[in-house]
């Protein structure tokens, strides 16, 4: 099976040593399902989300002595993918997810797919059928390895009860090493079954993986210099700086240039955002200022960030007059969508760090760039074009406003995990983030139903913090089951129902380019006999939905209940909260580049175009 080294990570500790019992020179006479839990055991693994079944079921019994591996079952196991990923994103630590062959594994080829395309290091265990039986169409057979080949950064068919524990240290090794991602380690029933030895720590044999950490020098002098030569720099920051536990070396490096700071939305708390070289979220749903900055850079220097989609929007119009510096742990992103002049494969941590020596040299040799001029446009255009909303006219909640105010009223250091769709931008924008590790979202796959399990993995992680899960009604409705498991397993989460009554981030595109038709995006009822959107009780009810899976819930439908709402969902912390806030319909998210646009087409608001002055080609 192919490995591919990809972009973006921080450094994990290797398998290691258990500490205590048997040294590591003993052998114990196991069976494959106990060597299995061992080795979960030896590599840190503290936390397994999972669902059994009968091929995993010689795993789940030994799981049932383990002291040091907490279980925690899901009611879906796509729950057990995004909640290894919150958990995961929140700690930085490698997120376990654990169920069995057949459905049980394709319901977790979704979460794998985000995993992959957030470069989020899970390790997803699954039985399959044994070994004598794979390819014959067995009861529960899926071939999960075949499947999952282009989602996974690597994955193992485990058919021998002695190889599951180096299969496991390294799985465990690529999950969270270089750049990281998700890893599958299938094993058959008979090797789980089989009796065998374990020993501890195992010899890992990796060849060709070697993945590239320190940067090229000549390489980082060449950047220093592009940096304070240019007039117009930007520092375009991804996911990637938070993976490489980077954001203390950025703010040194910001500082040290004064270049404007973008990041992405998987880089939200990479920079605090109330710094004033912030600029904003670039992309689509990006900040004016951010958008702007980067169409008219004359360099951008790109730290963990792989050029994507939504922030370039038409790729050939992006930052026409801009050279590109482009740091990435990952070759294969350097070049795939814009070329760069100055490619850096290396570690963002080490490539930052560099960089700050680098431009300090310069700086020595009087080189310190001036970009004044610079300043002032950007300036300009973020005291124009601030990120803002109107209140609804007739005196409904504005989605914004709750989500705004959860994040003014939330304790210090909370955890937000959001939903796919319009709640998910406005929490990009309406929130502030200060410290990495405090928001986490589905970005890449764009998952709906993320959030809820994923803000379950976060909370189980760090069960000290505060998690608030800002969710859409249609999201909700994907993945709420795992409420339940929140009120059975003490992880008391706080969720957040943006509940306008639609797939709100359709019906705004149904809005601005289908000419108000409303095709199949109404949510809380069905439609009359003429085919329109009835009137009338809305289904489910969130807050008896809520009430029997074990939560406290609250509905808000009056801008004057909102901070006592607030208010009393943080003071619970016994059991999951849930506030079903009943919003106004017709709010948008603003800004917006239409897909397939260029920037230069970036939309204030409905009807407002930027008027970025005369010298915006300068």
């Amino acid at each position: 099976m192919p490995m591919t080294e990809q972009a973006t990570g921080a450094q994990h500790p290797q398998p290691r040593a258990r500490t205590g019992g048997p040294s590591s020179a003993s052998v114990e006479h196991v069976t494959g399902a106990q060597s299995l839990i061992r080795s979960l055991e030896e590599v840190g693994a503290d936390t397994v989300f999972g669902l059994p079944g009968g091929c995993i079921l010689p795993a789940y019994d030994p799981l049932m002595d383990s002291t040091r591996v907490r279980h925690i079952l899901v009611r879906h196991e796509q729950g057990a993918g995004h909640a290894a990923t919150g958990y995961a994103q929140a700690t930085g630590k490698v997120g376990v997810c654990m169920v069995t062959s057949g459905p049980g594994a394709t319901n977790l080829v979704t979460p794998i797919a985000d995993a992959a395309m957030d470069s989020v290091p899970i390790v997803a265990i699954t039985g399959q059928v044994a070994s004598s039986a794979i390819g014959t169409d067995a009861f529960q057979e899926a071939d999960i390895c075949g499947i999952t080949m282009p989602i996974t950064k690597h994955n193992f068919l485990v058919t021998k009860a002695e190889d599951i524990p180096h299969t496991i240290a390294e799985a465990f090794h690529i999950a969270s090493t270089g750049r990281p991602g998700p890893v599958l380690v299938d094993i058959a029933k008979d090797a789980l079954q089989a009796k065998t030895t374990f020993s501890w720590p195992p010899t890992m044999d990796l060849p060709g993986y070697r993945p590239v950490t320190k940067p090229h020098a000549k390489q980082i002098r060449e950047a220093a210099k592009l940096i304070t030569q240019a007039k117009r720099p930007v520092l375009y920051v991804g996911g990637g700086v938070l993976k490489a536990g980077a954001t203390a070396e950025l703010k040194v490096l910001a500082e040290l240039t004064g270049a404007p700071v973008t990041t992405t939305l998987m880089a939200l708390g990479a920079f605090p955002d109330s710094h004033p070289l912030h600029v904003g979220m670039p992309g689509m749903h990006g900040s004016v200022t951010a958008v702007t900055a980067l169409q008219k850079a004359d360099l951008i220097v790109a730290l963990g960030a792989r050029f994507d989609d939504r922030v370039t929007g038409k790729l050939d119009s992006f930052a026409p007059f801009a050279k590109i510096v482009h740091a990435d742990i990952d070759p294969a992103e350097i070049g795939k969508n814009r070329a760069a002049d100055v490619p850096i494969v290396g570690d963002a941590r080490e490539v930052i760090a560099d960089l700050v020596q680098a431009v300090q040299a310069e700086h020595t040799e009087g080189g310190a760039g001036d970009y004044s001029a610079w300043w002032k446009d950007l300036n300009r255009w973020r005291e124009t074009y601030p990120v803002g909303y109107d209140l609804p006219e007739d005196g409904s909640l504005s989605p914004q406003q709750v989500i705004q105010r959860i994040g003014e009223l939330a304790p210090e250091g909370t955890i937000f995990a959001a939903g796919v769709g319009q709640h998910q931008m406005w929490a990009s924008h309406f929130i502030q983030y200060e410290k990495p590790a405090t928001w986490l979202n589905s970005g890449g796959a764009g998952t709906m139903g993320y959030a809820v399990p994923a803000a379950m993995g976060a909370k189980a992680g760090m069960p000290e913090r505060a998690v608030w899960a800002i969710d859409g009604d249609g999201c909700f409705q994907m993945t709420n089951q795992e409420l339940t498991t929140c009120a059975l397993n003490n992880i008391p989460i706080k969720v957040a129902i943006i509940n306008n009554g639609a797939l709100g981030m359709v019906r705004q595109w149904q809005t601005l380019f289908y000419n108000q038709r409303y095709s199949n995006t109404v949510l809380h009822s069905g439609p009359d006999s003429d085919g329109t959107p009835a009137k009338g009780t809305r289904v489910p009810d969130f807050v008896k939905l809520s009430e029997a899976m074990g939560c406290y819930s609250i509905r808000c439908e009056d801008p004057a209940d909102l901070d006592k709402v607030i208010a009393e969902a943080n003071a619970i912390n016994d059991r999951p909260v849930v506030i079903d806030f009943i919003v106004h319909e017709d709010a948008m998210v603003w800004p917006m580049v239409a897909a397939g646009t260029s920037n230069d087409e970036v939309m204030a608001a409905r009807g407002v175009r930027p008027d970025f002055g005369d010298n915006e080609d300068d």
